[in-house]
């Protein structure tokens, strides 16, 4: 059987990379836009390129230094999985950047010459290539994470025979610490993963949010001038944010969560399996091998059905109902998946013996559970959807009370965010236990796998957002005519929507696989195959996981409150010096605002990082496993409602502005200009105070949850033979 997953994962894996490769030669290809549009395009290469050597130059030697350690302190396979898993993440955050540049301009242009040949289906073939673009992002997320588990998996799995069952027993390393090599080893893997998500996602966010804030609060609300405009000195700055931080942070981000989710439920049967080991029902140990090899099958399954989702869209006939063609993939993906799983499911588990493994329905039983996930992951989906779009009252509420001032629209948008809470919640908790009541304690895990399967499809959709609105501010800084502003502004404000939903999904996902990590430490530790809650010490560390989680919140809103601050005085100098800047005469000095911003998010991430990767460790070595439970408990916990509360009203806002800007006309007629102007600055104001709350503190807080995991079962072995508490009490 376990050929049959590396022929599915390496068919899927060669299948995404074959057609992300295509899909980036295509856009490189595709015709450059006016001369100004290429110069605009190359300036922000330029600071996305320049941000990402910096922040490489950053972390690398800290994670290389993380690796070596590993391979000395556990194995050298460790630190080599490890690596790995920080080469896949950065590959494909790099190749999508890369892609989403070339994609900004090629966008502009489509719809540039969809308005000059007076096209109907102007912005159907312009949404084609923007998703083409994002296409390139989510294949390549898909593609390099099952790469590298692939490799590990080939190599320390299979060739040197680790995750053979009669190889699951306690070894110990050079240094005197136990540990089961095979589950410790991809464990390594994904925490490589998480490194260079946490600081792609919180480096990148910081820096675009510092600059989107920086040029909205001077140039909208203070010059008054229009989004985009080529005046406002941050404006370069703000369109590289876009490509560093959502594509190349978000990229990173949802790989990681895929790691996580599979890496999770494959190390589970690992601690199931020893558990049992000496009891009167032990498990079979070829069950638990193909327990562990399961969720690999499926995510190559999910990567086959991608391809073909995505391909299914880009050969279609353009069409002008945004929303119906984005959702085409992401419903035809999970379609094919939730049909040629359940065969897998059959050949995997039909004729074993199941005995101790809580599977309550036979063979369908996994299958159930991975469904749970994927319908959970829909209705994800929907609530961020109900709760951001101004299609629905919650957001049209928003922009309506624009007319009463800021503070209205900033008490309804946390409002509406925290109200978003319950239904998300209820999702996420009905899928634990309907996933768990049909498969034990592996089901939640393989919830989040299923939620995931069809990955490369939601990062496809969600990368497609920042996409459409770096073409519509090359648009606006190229002097491009008002109706294509028009069609880029539509994909715009329809990727808003899906970025809501992306973000909706990668926290549900996030919070999965974190348990199922979380389950992965509490059976492997020395609390006797269980987390008590009610043990003083795990109460105790979930209290303070808690307060962990809203203090790195806070420190992350305040590292972009330092950003925007510098990015607002530089605009500020800049147009207070040079005049010129605002009759067109000359041109503003760009570089400068994109090195403050690089400069800053570095510095500014660095903390954040630390203290996260950091905290449980140290509550270990003080406390022990039992406090190290609790604590991740609570960081779950508090995760959901911080991450949810967060991107929606962020998303909500953002909404709510761009549905007052398109209701200008009906407005500045129904009120007059000037009172329009106060109803705009009243959105922007909501859409300013959104930015960090969306794009920083609630994707961050879904990383964060999955590597602080991650580390503790890695560092289990670490903490069990060293922690103060255990030492005072003997």
């Amino acid at each position: 059987m376990v050929w049959i997953m590396v022929y599915l994962v390496g068919l899927g894996v060669l299948l995404s990379l074959i057609f992300a490769y295509y899909n980036f030669r295509k856009g490189s290809k595709m015709e450059h836009g006016t001369p100004l549009m290429k110069e605009i395009a190359d300036a922000i290469r330029e600071g996305a390129n320049a941000f990402l050597k910096r922040e490489y130059m950053t972390y690398i030697p800290i994670l290389i230094g993380v690796a070596v350690l590993f391979a000395i302190i556990f194995t050298p396979w460790a630190g080599l999985s490890f690596a790995i898993g920080m080469m896949m993440s950065s590959f494909a955050g790099l190749v999508g950047m890369k892609a989403a540049v070339i994609y900004n301009e090629r966008v502009a242009n489509e719809a540039r010459l969809g308005v000059e040949r007076n096209d109907p289906s102007a912005i159907g073939k312009a949404l084609n290539v923007a998703f083409r673009g994002g296409s390139v992002m989510g294949l390549s997320v898909g593609g390099f994470a099952m790469l590298g588990l692939l490799i590990v998996y080939l190599l320390v799995g299979m060739a040197l025979q680790f995750a053979n069952p009669e190889n699951l027993t306690v070894t110990k390393s050079i240094v005197g610490l136990e540990f089961v090599l095979f589950p410790q080893v991809i464990a390594c893997y994904s925490l490589g993963c998480s490194a260079v998500a946490v600081f792609n996602r919180l480096g990148g966010g910081i820096y675009t949010k510092g600059a989107d804030m920086g040029a909205d609060l001077v140039g909208k609300t203070e010059l008054e001038i229009p989004e985009d405009d080529p005046r406002n000195p941050a404006v370069i700055a703000d369109c590289v944010g876009d490509n560093v931080g959502d594509v190349n942070g978000n990229g990173s981000d949802l790989l990681e969560s895929t790691i996580g989710a599979v890496v999770a439920s494959s190390v589970l049967p690992t601690a199931i399996y020893t558990a049992a080991l000496n009891t009167a029902e032990p498990v079979d140990s070829e069950l638990v091998s193909r327990m562990m090899q399961y969720p690999l099958a499926f995510m190559g399954v999910g990567l086959i059905a991608c391809v073909i989702g995505i391909l299914y869209v880009l050969l279609r006939k353009p069409s002008n109902k945004l929303a119906r063609e984005l959702n085409i993939s992401l419903w035809s993906s999970a379609a094919i998946i939730a049909v040629s799983t359940l065969a897998l499911s059959y050949f995997f588990f039909n004729d074993q013996n199941l005995i101790g493994v809580n599977f309550k329905f036979g063979w369908i039983s996994p299958w159930l559970s991975a469904l749970m996930g994927i319908i959970a992951g829909i209705v994800l989906g929907i609530v961020a959807e109900i709760y951001t779009s101004d299609k629905y009252k919650e957001t049209l509420n928003i922009a309506a009370l624009a007319k009463k001032g800021p503070a209205l629209v900033i008490v309804s948008g946390t409002s509406s965010g925290w109200r978003s809470c319950l239904p998300a919640c209820i999702t996420m908790g009905g899928a634990i236990i309907v996933s768990s009541y049909f498969s034990g304690i592996y089901g939640s895990a393989i919830a989040a796998v299923g939620m995931l399967s069809f990955v490369v499809a939601t990062v496809t959709v969600d990368t497609y957002g920042p996409i459409s609105d770096n073409a519509g501010g090359i648009a606006e800084m190229a002097h491009l005519d008002e109706e294509v502003r028009s069609i880029t502004d539509s994909l715009d404000s329809q990727g808003n929507t899906t970025a809501a939903i992306g973000k909706g999904f990668a926290i549900g996902s996030g919070v999965l696989a974190a348990l199922a990590m979380m389950m992965s430490f509490a059976n492997g530790g020395s609390s006797g195959g269980e987390l008590d809650i009610i043990n003083y010490l795990a109460l105790g560390g979930a209290f303070i996981g808690v307060g962990v989680m809203h203090w790195l919140s806070g420190k992350m809103l305040n590292a972009v409150c330092n950003n925007a601050e510098q990015m607002v005085d530089e605009v500020r100098r800049q147009i207070k010096e040079n005049p010129g800047i605002m009759t067109n005469e000359t041109k503003p000095d760009y570089r400068v605002c994109i090195d403050i911003c690089t400069k800053s998010a570095i510095n500014e991430m660095r903390i954040p990082v630390l203290v996260s990767l950091l905290s449980p460790i140290v509550g270990g070595l003080v406390f022990g496993s039992l406090f190290v439970g609790g604590f991740l408990l609570g960081t779950i916990l508090d995760s959901v409602v911080m991450a949810t509360s967060t991107a929606n009203s962020g998303g909500a806002w953002d909404n709510a502005k761009k549905h007052i800007k398109s209701m200008k006309a009906e407005l500045i007629a129904e009120l007059g200009e000037d009172r329009y102007k106060e109803i705009h600055n009243a959105g922007v104001i909501g859409d300013t105070v959104g930015d960090g709350y969306k794009d920083v503190v609630g994707p961050n807080q879904d990383i964060m949850i999955k590597m602080m995991a991650t580390v503790s079962v890695i560092m289990l072995p670490v903490i069990n033979a060293f922690n103060l508490f255990s030492f005072l009490i003997k």
